[in-house]
């Protein structure tokens, strides 16, 4: 099976591509990049052709595609792939707007290829054994959840991750869709009540977008959520970020945390100490994941329609921030 990466704009593109390069039975062709030292750069790195278009990399014919370009530019990329008739797994947000989203929902469906949205997080060990739990009644009835997913203010890695024109909001659409992406698949049903705030408190002399966030949700099945999307981690903290969740149940309360399984690292320098991850490899099995949705002509356990539903709640949360209100959803 052949594979490439559409952009190396995300930073997550690096594990991607080593995921690629260490997978059996596929070929990974190459990158294609808008910034052409970018893309060499990485294709050297990792040992693959450079193409100077994305569409150069489709007429090589793969079979799949990695969309990894900055969060406006998913839109076009897609609907590239979707033309060539490739198979596409995007990086999250899925889009930054509905009219975009549904735009590209519609370009793989018409074209009859398979749109994943890259959702770590379904394929992480921890955050799986606690969807076990509650699909096997272990807490009864969901009652709340407090979940965090907050991080470094990701400038000091990609500039554009801070510039609304590129990424389409801060910390709210940076951090919101993962959790938004497990609360959904954890209770089975829809939100459909937003309300959230937003403020620029930390890092307010560094950059525009917001960078801490609060959003309150509602499930159509009485369940009340919170997620805090904060970029409040300094810049000495061991790890990136972290996502976990509180979850109260009739029968019970658990805690679950995607990033405990790790090694403390100490050195010398402003990276020491680091969490190196031990054990489960959340990107790995998502790869593996897209690549054998293509091999067996099925639709991926995380859809492009998931990756839609997360990134509404996103643009519902800013509506809500912008109105001071609570905003229903489905959006129209």
């Amino acid at each position: 099976m052949k594979l490439g990466i559409l952009s190396f704009a995300h930073l997550h593109a690096e594990s991607y591509a080593h995921q690629l390069k260490n997978l059996r039975d596929v070929e990974f062709i190459g990158i294609a990049d808008d910034d052409r030292a970018r893309g060499e750069h990485f294709a050297s790195v990792y040992d693959v052709s450079f193409f100077e278009t994305y569409q150069a990399l489709l007429d090589q014919q793969p079979d799949g595609v990695i969309v990894c370009s900055e969060n406006v530019r998913h839109r076009p990329l897609v609907e590239l792939a979707a033309q060539a008739g490739v198979h596409v797994m995007c990086e999250k947000p899925l889009a930054t707007t509905l009219e975009d989203g549904q735009a590209m929902l519609a370009a793989c469906e018409e074209a009859g290829t398979l749109l994943m949205t890259a959702f770590p997080m379904r394929f992480s060990a921890p955050i799986l054994e606690v969807k076990a739990l509650l699909d096997s009644g272990g807490l009864g009835k969901v009652l709340a959840v407090n979940s965090v997913n907050q991080g470094q203010m990701p400038k000091r890695y990609r500039d554009w991750f801070v510039d609304r024109e590129l990424a389409g909001g801060g910390s709210v659409f940076d951090h919101t869709v993962h959790l938004a992406d497990v609360l959904r698949w954890y209770l089975g049903c829809e939100v459909i009540e937003v309300y959230a705030q937003t403020n620029q408190i930390m890092h307010r002399q560094e950059v525009e977008v917001e960078t801490g966030g609060l959003l309150l949700l509602t499930f159509e099945n009485g369940t009340f959520a919170s997620i805090d999307c904060s970029w409040s981690r300094p810049k000495n903290y061991p790890t990136w970020g972290g996502l976990a969740l509180d979850i109260i149940g009739q029968k019970g309360v658990v805690t679950v945390d995607a990033f405990r399984q790790n090694l403390v690292q100490y050195g010398h320098g402003p990276e020491h100490p680091a969490w190196l991850p031990w054990l489960s490899d959340p990107d790995g099995a998502m790869v593996a994941e897209f690549v054998s949705a293509i091999e067996e002509r099925r639709q991926p356990r995380v859809t492009g329609y998931d990756g839609f539903k997360a990134m509404e709640v996103a643009v519902a949360a800013y509506r809500s921030a912008e109105l001071g209100q609570p905003v229903a959803l489905p959006l129209t």
